[in-house]
């Protein structure tokens, strides 16, 4: 038999098993010859091992050098430069006003007395960062108001009952009393204290308690309860003394806050984004300034995003599909440096002005999900809220998630409602021309026949209910990150070939730059275990494990041949253990997760397992950790957990896939180059058009990228567009990572351009679910400085520091947009918040001049000046 080094390599990676019944028949019957990270092949043998070693050494010295050239601005700082604690402003003072004419008034002093009394109940005043209140100058005021506004507000003081009755008249839904003006002040004042804090470092998030409230306020006006536009004056003092170039405001009380909206509709350094009730101009204040149609004027057209809602009894899955489908994409492309929100909680379910049907367990969702921007410097400040005790959960809830606390899991399904997709999509038509991150967004047309899968909701709960989930959670686990690393898996190597891209410095150079970043004391030590025989059964077949075992004793020419008998294998006298000790220490992983002895955490192993079938090894993968452990979690839980398995290694995970295609209680959604079925492990496994079998079908999601270069804002969109929106409406109870990083930037294998920082996103949004039970453990990845750094990314997310800001982002490959509208087209029968009609405004054809030219000289001139009236050219 000729040698290893005699056989002529093939000239691309490939090799996969085709679909068969059995995997070995998959691994037999291979559709392509090639191998995953083979070399291309050369007329000489011997010369062409040499020219390999050659390029395979000057490739990871310049790919090293060339990536730590793109990483020297990365923002992975020493621990001590990440700002911690989350601020609080609360001031009885500002209980200090009322209607004297109208005790059931429903902005009244009770509002932020129940507030207080639900923190302190729920033990969260103590662990805040108190800021002092303090009243804001007529300066600051005028940063928004005029002086004459200011002025007449600043003589209410000693006006009398009949004055102030009669003042408020003229304007709409507003009562003034004596201490209304200076009330105003502080809440103003105190939102400016918050500013302060988070600009300079004091604080990583804050929240202001406030009354009056503010986002209806215009420039001469009150409104709406209003007096001063608390959140807008912060707007502009953030930008006049700490520079801030660009801030994002998000208003989510459920009346449109067209105060804030009017301030900054022609100002492109502030992004306006409102969700509220519309019912087509029917609810207050019946602007039709509040529909989607509204994007701002002059040059800050687009920057004024209006989500309408036009029913009422939304639910939490509405609200988490606008954030989803429209906020952060443009609020990723608008880059801001500071996210200020105007917390109204009238959208909570029993809110007698809202009527609609959102949860605290939403709102601290939609916080989470605004923690990913600006560093994580978020501001949220009160607005309305009339229902004390769903007001009251809600700021409780919401203030949990800034102090880092897991989010509650949802109750099932959290979908958009057909209303609420009807809204989203012209939203985003609307906002197609000004950015770029939605220009190609494709949605799936309507199948003429009627979608497979359809959600019933049921009815909201009860508002008794509301506060249980919080009051009955468990407490959090004392540690918040479990890291499971051991050496012994780095005796796995290729005796062959010591420039194999998987080889054993890989997991030693990740743990070690945790070491340097101060990452592995913040975490708890995991011992790693070997899997047993029964959990390796739960994915394997008992012939097959039987055959990597006996690996340990075969001598080098037979390892060597029993590898060649797999696609991408090789073998070592380590193999067997090693691949057991993978395994087991991502079950030792999530055993610690489902105890509570952590929150979450990583596990940094090799072998590598996502590829490995139930009974054939390949690509590089023995095991199939993630697999193993997933069948785990459901064997100690006791039931059929549900579980969601991302795997965003740049290979299709084929293993992974093949083993619960016919299982719904695991959705696997698998992030990978396809390039039309070339690249590893080049099977139409991997297409979009696999969904799943049986009663799996809709549980198998392929994102198949059809070509290189594939980076950030591909995968944001994708996770945007189609993973979490489908994560939601499964609403997982664990999360598991099959965590590559080949699609890294400078990876030798993966061509495509993901950063670090990208990663560290997406996994910020993936803690969102399972109340942040979420595992990642190590698949791929081949450059060892970008899957130290991105590994890094992800821990310093997991352990709560807020994801790196994302390096200016292009926006999506056009081919990207064509595979996730493929994967939407494919899915929308699965999974109803895909089920978007965003429709593609046909632009009005303008005549030419030049039939005109057969009339006199006076008609043509009349007719054309009409005609431009109605047709104006460019």
């Amino acid at each position: 038999m000729a040698s290893q080094q005699e056989k002529p390599g093939p000239s691309h990676r490939g090799g996969s098993p085709s679909r068969s019944p059995s995997a070995g028949t998959r691994m037999m019957g291979q559709k392509r010859g090639g191998r995953k990270g083979s070399p291309v092949p050369r007329a000489s043998p011997s010369l062409a091992e040499a020219r390999r070693r050659g390029r395979a050494k000057k490739l990871s010295q310049v790919s090293e050098q060339d990536l730590v050239t793109n990483l020297q601005d990365l923002d992975l700082e020493a621990e001590s430069a990440v700002p911690s604690g989350t601020g609080l402003v609360l001031d009885e003072r500002m209980g200090g006003f009322h209607c004297s004419w109208d005790e059931s008034f429903p902005e009244r002093p009770e509002r932020l007395q129940a507030v207080q009394e639900q923190l302190a109940r729920d033990g969260l005043l103590e662990r805040c960062v108190h800021i002092e209140a303090r009243p804001a100058t007529p300066q600051e005021l005028q940063l928004v108001h005029s002086q004459e506004y200011i002025e007449l507000m600043a003589s209410t003081p000693q006006m009398t009952e009949s004055e102030l009755r009669t003042l408020s008249d003229t304007y709409d839904s507003v009562y003034l009393h004596p201490n209304s003006f200076p009330c105003a002040l502080l809440a103003t004042g105190a939102l400016l204290r918050l500013v302060d804090a988070l600009m300079v470092g004091e604080i990583r998030n804050g929240l202001a308690l406030v009354r009056p409230p503010g986002h209806h306020a215009q420039r001469e006006n009150m409104n709406g309860y209003c007096m001063f536009n608390n959140v807008a004056i912060a707007a502009r003092y953030a930008q006049e003394k700490h520079h801030v170039s660009r801030i994002l405001i998000v208003d989510w009380d459920v009346h449109h806050g067209q105060g804030i909206q009017f301030i900054f509709e022609q100002d492109p350094s502030v992004l306006y984004f409102s969700v509220h009730r519309y019912e087509q101009g029917r609810f207050w204040p019946h602007l039709k300034a509040s529909d989607w149609r509204a994007t701002g004027s002059g040059k800050g057209q687009g920057y004024t995003v209006n989500v309408p809602w036009n029913q009422v009894g939304m639910r939490d899955g509405d609200y988490i599909s606008s954030f989803l489908h429209v906020l952060l994409p443009i609020a990723l492309e608008f880059q801001p440096q500071m996210v200020l929100v105007a917390a109204g909680f009238d959208a909570m379910l029993g809110d007698p002005k809202g009527e609609m049907a959102a949860t605290p367990g939403g709102f601290a969702h939609l916080t989470h999900l605004l923690m990913s921007l600006a560093r994580g410097k978020l501001i949220l400040c009160l607005e309305g809220g009339y229902n004390l005790c769903s007001l009251a959960l809600g700021v409780s809830a919401t203030l949990q998630t800034l102090l880092g606390d897991p989010c509650p899991m949802l109750a099932t399904p959290c979908v958009p409602c057909p209303s609420a997709l009807a809204s989203l999509s012209c939203t985003l038509a609307a906002h197609r021309p000004f950015w770029k991150v939605i220009q190609r967004f494709q949605s799936a047309p309507e199948d003429k026949e009627k979608d497979h899968r359809e959600v019933s909701l049921g009815p909201p709960p009860n508002l008794e209910a509301l506060g249980k989930p919080l009051e009955q959670a468990l407490p959090l686990p004392l540690n918040r990150t479990g890291l499971v690393y051991d050496e012994r898996m780095m005796e796995h190597f290729n005796m062959w070939d010591s420039h194999h891209p998987e080889r054993p410095e890989r997991i030693a150079q990740i743990a070690q730059h945790h070491t340097e970043l101060g990452l592995s004391p913040r975490c708890l030590p995991l011992p790693a275990r070997s899997a047993t025989d029964d959990e390796l059964l739960s994915c394997h077949s008992e012939e097959y494990i039987d055959r990597v075992r006996a690996t340990s004793g075969l001598k080098p020419r037979d390892l060597h041949r029993e590898g060649e008998s797999y696609n991408s294998i090789y073998i070592s006298p380590h193999s067997f253990s090693c691949a057991r000790l993978a395994a087991g220490a991502a079950c030792s992983l999530v055993e610690a997760i489902l105890a509570r002895e952590v929150q979450n955490g990583l596990a940094i192993v090799r072998p590598p397992g996502h590829h490995a079938e139930r009974d054939a090894a390949c690509g590089f993968c023995f095991f199939n950790s993630v697999a193993v452990a997933a069948r785990h979690a459901q064997e100690v839980a006791g039931r059929a957990l549900r579980i969601l398995i991302v795997d965003w290694d740049i290979h299709h995970g084929n293993g992974t896939q093949h083993i619960f295609e016919e299982d719904p209680s695991v959705l696997y959604v698998s992030l990978h180059r396809y390039d039309h079925g070339a690249f590893f492990p080049v099977a139409e496994d991997g297409a979009s058009s696999c969904v799943g079998q049986g009663q799996g079908e809709g549980f198998n999601v392929n994102v198949a990228w059809n070509g290189p270069r594939i980076g950030d804002p591909d995968y944001l969109t994708a996770m945007h567009h189609i993973v979490m929106p489908i994560a939601y409406e499964f609403n997982p109870e664990l999360v598991l990572v099959s965590a590559g990083f080949d699609a890294a930037r400078g990876d030798p294998l993966g061509g495509c351009l993901v950063s670090p920082e990208g990663y560290a996103h997406m996994t910020h949004l993936l803690m969102g679910l399972a109340g942040g039970h979420i595992a990642l453990v190590l698949e791929g990845g081949y450059n060892l400085t970008s899957i130290s750094e991105s590994m890094a990314a992800c821990t310093r997310t997991l352990l709560g520091d807020p994801p790196p800001s994302l390096p200016w982002l292009r926006p999506p490959l056009p081919g990207a947009f064509l595979s996730l509208a493929e994967v939407a087209q494919t899915h929308r029968k699965y999974w109803q918040s895909l089920r978007l009609t965003v429709k593609t405004r046909r632009k009005q054809r303008r005549p030419h001049w030049s039939w005109l030219r057969w009339r006199a000289p006076w008609g043509t001139s009349f007719l054309k000046r009409a005609l431009q009236r109605h047709w104006p050219q460019d």
